[in-house]
Formats: C-alpha cells, structure tokens, sequence
C-alpha cells in the first residue's frame, strides 16, 4: 500500500528550514507521489481489453489489426469469402470462417452472416477496418443494440458526418470553415445551376453521400453545367443509391490536407497532427504524407483546432479523420468531410508520433480513457506512405488483375513498414481494391525521410502484372516534388516528367518476365 504521509516526508519538511534544497525536494517528492496516486488509481479503474475480436475486413487492414491485437493478447477471428481462402490475414487469425462468395456483396457486406460468425466465435467486439461496413451507421447501432461492441465512432455520428450537406451544417453552427456553396434539400436542375452561377465558376458538383471522388464532377463553365449535374447524378445512384447532390466553389489550386483526430467516451478529444494527401489520380490519393509540408506554424495550429472542434460537435468518440481543402497560395483552408473510421493511411501518422492507433481503437472501445493528453503527443521526423497499385499509369492507372509470380519487398526496420495482405503467388482479382501493399517510411526531416522512400523503392520488386512503382520512383525524384510544393493537380502538370516516353526494357527486367512465364506455366501445370 502506498502512504502519502510517509517518515520520509515528513523528515524533509522537519529540515527545510536548515537545507535550503529540501523545501524543493519537498514539493518534487509531493508532485512525484501525486502522480504515482493519480497513476495506480487510474490503472485500478482501467477496463480490461477485449478477449476476442472479429475483423469484418480483409487484406492489409486485416493484417494489420491482427498484429495489433496479439501483441496485446487479444485472440482474433478472420471472415473471409471464398476468393480470400488462401489469403494472409485468414492463416494470421485465430480462427477463420467463411462468409460467402467472392463479390462483397455476397460476402463482407453480409451483416447477418458477419453477427452469427461473432455469435458462433465468441468475439465480444467488431473491428470493420476501412471500407466495407466501416461507416455504416445501421450496422454500427445494429451491433449496440445485439450487445456486442463496434470498434469505431457511434451510428449518430457515422450519420451526421455521412451526409456531406449535414455534415457542413453542424461544422458551420460550430466555426468550422466550410467551402462556400449551396448545401440545401432543392435539387431542382434550375435552381442548383442558379446557385452556381452565383458562386462563380469553376465549380464543384458533389454527390451528397459521395466518396472516393465518385459523382465528383468539376464545372469550368456555365455551358456544361446541366451535362455535368447529369453525369454526377448518375453515378451516384449507381454508387450510393441516392442522386442528391452539392454545389460548391472549386479551388483551383487545392491542397488535400487532412487532421488525425482521436476520441473517447469521456468527453476527451485530441488531434495527432497533420496529413498532406494531395498527390492524386482519379480524386484517389496515391502518396501521403505527414507533417504536411510548408504550412505555417499559425495555420498548422488552427486545422488541429478546428478538427477537434469538429470532432466534439458530433459527440466523436474513436479515430476520424477531418479532411480539409486548402488554397495553395493563401493556406486559407475549409471543411471538406470527416471520415468516422481508421484511415488508409494511419501509418504515417504512427510513424512520426510513436503511437499505435488500432491500440488506441481498442482502449477507446473497452471504455477507457485516451492513451494521452494532446500536451503529450509530439510530431517528431517525417513520412510518406506509397501506396503500391496492381495498376497500369500508362493507360490511365486502370487496375491490373493477375498472380503475383515474384515478389520482394524493402527489408522493415524501425523506418520502413510494409503493410501488406498478399505474398508471391497470390492473385490479385477483380472483386477488390488492386493495392498491393502500403510503403511507409520515416526520417528525420522530409528530405531525410525521401530518401529513405526512394531507397525502398528501388528495393521492390513485382512480377506477373503491371504496377505503379515506376511512377513512383518518378514521382519521389521530381524536383517540385522534393521540394513540397504540391497540390491536387500535380501530376496534370508534371505529365512529361511523370510519363516519359516508353524506351526498350532492360535486360534484367525481360530475364524477370521470363522467369515469371516459366513460373506461372509450372504453376498452372501443376
């Protein structure tokens, strides 16, 4: 037992006046046993961790939850359907079962199949990853009311931050800057074109349910507005089942910049720092990294701020992620969405502030206090994750499907991570997402931490189908690159130094490809 009042205490006060050091100790020793108080007390009212958790996911995600979860002790249960049966994360697991065919609307979407698995497994909690059924808030207020507890943000606030329209309403009411533009219920063709033209070209259309740039169109000109408007329109019922859209100003040199924000149930909300993602293809992000690059010290506060204010103003609870676009020119930055689960590319933000985000998840979910104050948490160094795409970027990045005949990766270390679900001879589909593995570095400033991702790139090899490494190692040489200086449109602007022309394979790489015929025909011959 622990005695506050203990000889030693009392020994210093008694001599304080005749040592002129022991009234410091005195008040050292005081500050040292209160500390230790508040520590065995907040560990006896700790709630233990789960015993057992379903991964309603695949793939690196999945992987990556699993490592998580045996280093802390907490057994696993993988799903998978029957195109994942051989797959990384179903023999990392514990246990595994399987849910359904290959599409995941057979499969990993299958909520009642995915609830009697953690029925027949005896898992107290679902960890959904990202995707899937990670943000569905039906699903999320399905599990509370079974008893069994959702890794992740409440359904309220998986509902209020799903609607990209709502979602600016309650940013507004809580001084969250938001993109000027039309948020309302009118879809009426007329109306909504009437509202562009009063913001001004170029606009943005938006599908109110949107995601991953689907139903995303941009407008430079009153002309094709009504054309544009149809075209989002219907690629968002096809991807969402809903056609509402919003009009928003378009920032014609926009940085994608986005805040790590972390919750719990006891009114707790903190930031972990910033995210660059603005290098994209398609409106998907294909390079992050963190701190985001040449912000202003003032600019670098006030986007923390204002996603924790976000966070709070839904009554957040577990890791999101505030998206903001900001101008390259001014640093001016507005509201963009909030993400209400574990990112792509948490990785990065592990790397430079030393912490383990799916732990966190998990003591927020067992009903526990933040790991740490938002006075404790530090950014040290820098990191880029790379995500590698089975994925052609000379013709357009359109994916690439096929077995994985060879496969090397960069050697981990306490600076490199790979992030990965597949290993040689996996086949990468056509029923899911084509990224092969994230690669994710750290050095101790930018320029340190480049070269650390171009060495790994180098390093990395992949046979048996196109990938976009090579676009990679290109991108980390350009010099605009290297010098931070991005934004949206990069890689429209650096096309002849992203895609130069074609020249003749080297010898080694045609010895690669004729290794990996040799191996794919021994393979389908066996």
């Amino acid at each position: 037992m622990l005695r506050t009042g203990s000889s030693r205490t009392a020994g210093l006060v008694k001599h304080q006046s005749i040592y002129p050091w022991a009234a410091a100790a005195n008040r050292l020793y005081a500050a040292q046993t209160a500390q230790t108080v508040s520590k065995l007390s907040a560990d006896l009212q700790r709630k233990p961790l789960f015993d057992k958790i379903l991964i309603a996911n695949r793939g690196e995600i999945a992987c990556r939850v699993i490592r998580t979860a045996r280093k802390l002790g907490i057994k696993t249960v993988a799903v998978y359907s029957e195109a994942d049966a051989d797959s990384v994360h179903v023999r990392l697991a514990d246990e595994a079962y399987l849910i359904g065919q290959a599409p995941v609307s057979e499969s990993y979407l299958r909520t009642d199949t995915i609830i009697d698995v953690v029925r027949r497994s005896g898992a107290q909690a679902i960890h959904p990853g990202y995707g899937f059924l990670s943000e569905n808030a039906g699903f999320a207020e399905r599990l509370e009311s079974e008893g069994i507890r959702f890794i992740g943000p409440p359904g309220a606030a998986i509902r209020a931050m799903g609607s990209k329209s709502e979602s600016k309403r309650i940013m507004q009411e809580a001084g969250v800057p938001v993109v000027p533009g039309y948020h309302g219920e009118n879809q009426d063709a007329a109306f909504l074109k009437q509202k562009a033209d009063e913001i001004g070209y170029p606009v943005l259309i938006k599908a109110v349910l949107g995601g991953g740039g689907k139903g995303m169109r941009i407008v430079e000109k009153p002309q094709d507005f009504e054309m544009m408007l149809e075209s989002s329109r219907r690629e968002a019922i096809k991807s969402f089942g809903d056609d509402k859209v919003l009009v928003e100003k378009y920032l014609t040199t926009p940085r994608h910049v986005e805040v790590q924000v972390f919750a719990d149930a006891h009114g707790n909300a903190v930031h972990l720092f910033e995210r660059d993602c603005s290098v994209q293809r398609r409106h998907q992000k294909i390079i992050e990294e963190a701190p985001a690059p040449r912000l202003l010290p003032e600019v670098r506060k006030q986007l923390g701020d204002k996603a924790v204010a976000a966070a709070k103003a839904v009554n957040y609870v577990g890791a999101g992620t505030v998206e903001f676009i900001m101008d390259h020119d001014t640093q001016q930055f507005y509201f963009m969405e909030m993400n209400t689960r574990l990112q792509v590319e948490h990785p990065v933000t592990e790397m430079v502030t030393g912490t383990d985000l799916v732990q966190w998840q998990l003591e927020v979910a067992a009903g526990n206090p933040l790991p740490a104050t938002q006075d404790q948490i530090k950014c040290t160094g820098h990191a880029f994750e790379a995500r590698i795409y089975a994925e052609n970027p000379g013709n357009g990045f359109l994916p690439d499907t096929g077995r994985l005949a060879h496969l090397q990766t960069p050697r981990p270390s306490s600076d490199v991570r790979v992030e990965t679900g597949v290993q040689a001879g996996d086949a990468i589909s056509v029923y899911y997402d084509p990224m092969i593995a994230k690669l994710v570095v750290r050095g101790d400033d930018r320029q340190a931490a480049l070269r650390v991702l171009r060495k790994a790139l180098d390093e990395y090899q992949v046979v048996g189908l196109h990938t976009n490494i090579g676009f990679l190692k290109r991108l980390a040489q350009s010099p605009d690159f290297a010098a931070g200086d991005v934004e949206t449109g990069y890689i429209n602007k650096h096309l002849g130094e992203l895609f130069p022309q074609a020249t003749d394979p080297s010898s080694s790489t045609v010895a690669q490809a004729a290794l990996a015929l040799i191996i794919d025909s021994n393979t389908r011959a066996a």
